[in-house]
């Protein structure tokens, strides 16, 4: 029997949790979590928000347990709109914690900024494996900040691109992603743009990773069998699509509890564009073979992604296992006996 209370907690920085998995992996363990979220072999509430008028921004608390791999994590992230430009902070960054599910034993703390940047990229890597269409070569990406770093790296995983465009406003930024990630690929060359439909117009997968109250990707700017990942939207009145985009398109969501709020469709449910009738489901009975991804070429499907934290405690678990293997972070008695 182990000795518990001789068990002594991981604590892993930013820069640590780095490289313990490839891109593909991250990719495996959220297609997981939505397969166990299809099974219904999971506990998870919808995501809290904490917001004060007084900072721009949320906090959101993010607790869940999966039975495969058999885990139980909770995140705390931090949003904050005006990070960048006063503090020369991330916009977002986030702590996880990882805990036994028999005995709540703290297994790891370790940073969640770049954990969540993969597993949010994943997401949409995911649905576009089970949505999209299987000869898509043109990938567009709507935002250039560290969510696009992720979902760029976990899509590239699941098609040979021939094509990548992103756009943002910010031709400085746009730099700056290139310079960052043009060097870790070389099928293709990342093309960047500050004019939003010459960007989408044509593509076969459309990320989009944007904080928009209002929608940013027109319906006249989509072509029959594009996929859209719709990744940005995650709380109350946010939305890049415009709504007439998503009425006759076929649309999935991560957790219709937490999508009907916070999602992309939130705005349009509210404003009558759609009904839930209107949804095809799921992400996770797609993944478990219970309903089509996509049903035709000529079809527009669309993945409503909020982000659950059943990603989370599918995926920390082998964070953990590789960073113990590897010897990295600091170990720290957290209890006394």
């Amino acid at each position: 029997m182990e000795n518990w209370a001789n068990r002594k907690t991981l604590i892993l920085g930013r820069s640590e949790m780095i490289g313990l998995l490839e891109p593909r992996e991250y990719n495996d363990c959220v297609e997981q979590a939505y397969r166990m979220h299809g099974e219904g072999r999971y506990y998870m509430d919808p995501k809290g928000h904490i917001v004060l008028d007084r900072f721009p921004g949320e906090w959101e608390a993010m607790p869940s347990y999966i039975e495969e791999p058999h885990a139980a994590a909770c995140k705390w992230v931090s949003i904050r709109e005006q990070n960048r430009e006063k503090f020369n902070l991330p916009t977002v960054f986030s702590i996880l914690i990882y805990t036994h599910p028999e005995t709540g034993f703290p297994l790891a703390i370790v940073d969640g900024s770049y954990h969540t940047v993969m597993r949010t990229g994943a997401a949409a890597a995911v649905s576009a494996k089970w949505m999209a269409r299987p000869d898509s070569r043109k990938l567009a990406i709507v935002g250039a900040g560290h969510m696009a770093e992720g979902a760029l790296a976990t899509c590239n995983a699941v098609f040979p691109w021939s094509e990548v465009r992103v756009w943002s406003r910010s031709q400085e930024t746009l730099d700056h992603f290139s310079k960052e990630q043009q060097p870790k690929y070389d099928s293709f060359e990342i093309r960047t743009s500050t004019n939003l439909e010459q960007t989408v117009r044509g593509a076969d997968v459309v990320v989009t990773l944007t904080p928009a109250r209002g929608p940013i990707v027109m319906a006249d700017w989509i072509s029959p069998g594009t996929h859209i990942a719709a990744v940005g939207a995650d709380k109350k009145g946010d939305q890049e699509l415009e709504g007439r985009l998503l009425k006759g398109a076929r649309i999935f969501v991560d957790d219709i509890r937490q999508c009907r709020t916070d999602g992309e469709i939130n705005v349009p449910l509210s404003e009558g564009l759609i009904t839930e009738a209107d949804l095809a489901g799921e992400i996770g009975e797609v993944v478990t073979g219970r309903k089509k991804g996509r049903t035709s070429d000529e079809e527009i499907t669309i993945f409503d992604s909020t982000g659950i934290a059943l990603q989370d405690s599918a995926t920390v678990p082998l964070e953990y296992e590789r960073a113990m293997a590897a010897g990295v972070g600091i170990e720290k008695k957290m209890i006394s006996t």
